[in-house]
C-alpha cells in the first residue's frame, strides 16, 4: 500500500452489478488516490434497474469486522451506506467514535432502492437526532429528507432547526432548479449549482457522490470543498455513458 494515500472505508450493501453499494465505493476511493477498505452489510441480487433481495450481515460480524479495521489502520473517513435500522446505524457509529475518535463520518440515508424496496423504517426521531451530532455529513434527497425530517421544509423555506448535522441535499429531484445540490452547514447555506453536461441517470448515483465526498475529505478537503469536487465527479460519472452504469474517472 502507498504510504502516502489517506485510509478510506465504506460500510455498506453488496451490489453485485457495481453501479451502487461497495463496489462503486471503492472504485470512487480508487479514482481519488485514496486506500479503500469495505465492510459488507448485506448482499443483494439486483442488477442496474431491478432490485430483487437483500440478505443483511449478522451485525456482530459487522461490528467485528470494523474493529478490527479500526484497530490496524488509522481510518480517515468512513462512508456508510445502507444498514437496517437506527440501532444498527448507531452501533457501528458508536464503534468508530469509541475506536477513533477523530475518524469523519458520512452517511448516505438510502432508505429505499429506486424500486421502491424498503431498506431501513426511521421510526423513532428522537434516536435520529442523537445519533446525528456524531455524524459530520448526511447526503439525502428529497424523498429521503421529508422521511428524516418530516418539518425540514417550513412554509417553502429550507429550516434546519435542531438538525444536529450538516446536509448536503442532493438536487437530482430539486422541484425547482434540477440539479442544484443544497449545502446547509452551520452556519451558512450553500447553492451547488449543476455543469452544463448532458447527464443520464444512472444506477448507484447516490452512493458514487457520497464515497467522492468521503475520499475527498479524507484529502484534508473541508466539508464545501469535499462537496463542491464530489459534484464535478458525479456529473463526470453521469455524463459518461447513457446506460444506467456509468464510467469512473476523474
Amino acid at each position: 500500500m502507498s504510504e502516502d494515500r489517506p485510509f478510506v472505508l465504506t460500510v455498506a450493501g453488496l451490489d453485485p452489478s457495481g453501479g451502487a453499494g461497495i463496489l462503486a465505493d471503492i472504485k470512487t476511493f480508487e479514482q481519488h488516490k485514496v486506500t479503500g477498505f469495505a465492510v459488507s452489510t448485506a448482499n443483494t441480487i439486483q442488477t442496474e434497474n431491478q432490485f430483487y433481495e437483500i440478505q443483511w450481515t449478522d451485525l456482530s460480524f459487522v461490528i467485528r469486522s470494523v474493529e478490527t479495521l479500526l484497530l490496524h489502520y488509522k481510518i480517515s473517513v468512513v462512508k456508510i451506506g445502507i444498514v437496517s435500522s437506527l440501532h444498527d446505524l448507531n452501533r457501528i457509529i458508536s464503534t468508530i467514535k469509541m475506536l477513533s475518535p477523530t475518524t469523519k463520518i458520512v452517511w448516505d440515508p438510502v432508505l429505499k432502492s429506486t424500486t421502491k424496496f424498503e431498506f431501513m423504517n426511521i421510526g423513532n426521531h428522537s434516536d435520529l437526532s442523537k445519533l446525528l451530532s456524531k455524524i459530520d455529513l448526511i447526503t439525502p434527497n428529497y424523498q429521503e429528507i421529508k422521511v428524516l425530517f418530516p418539518d425540514f421544509f417550513l412554509n417553502d423555506n429550507f429550516s434546519q432547526s435542531e438538525i444536529q448535522t450538516n446536509i448536503l441535499l442532493k438536487g437530482g429531484h430539486n422541484p425547482t432548479e434540477p440539479g442544484t445540490d443544497i449545502l446547509f452547514l452551520k452556519n451558512e447555506v450553500l447553492k451547488l449549482l449543476p455543469l452544463e453536461k448532458i447527464c443520464s441517470e444512472k444506477h448507484g448515483s447516490g452512493c458514487v457522490l457520497s464515497s467522492a465526498i468521503a475520499a475527498n475529505l479524507a484529502l484534508n478537503q473541508s466539508i464545501s470543498t469535499a462537496c463542491k469536487s464530489a459534484k464535478i465527479y458525479i456529473e463526470n460519472y453521469l455524463s459518461s455513458t447513457k446506460t444506467l452504469i456509468g464510467h469512473h474517472y476523474v
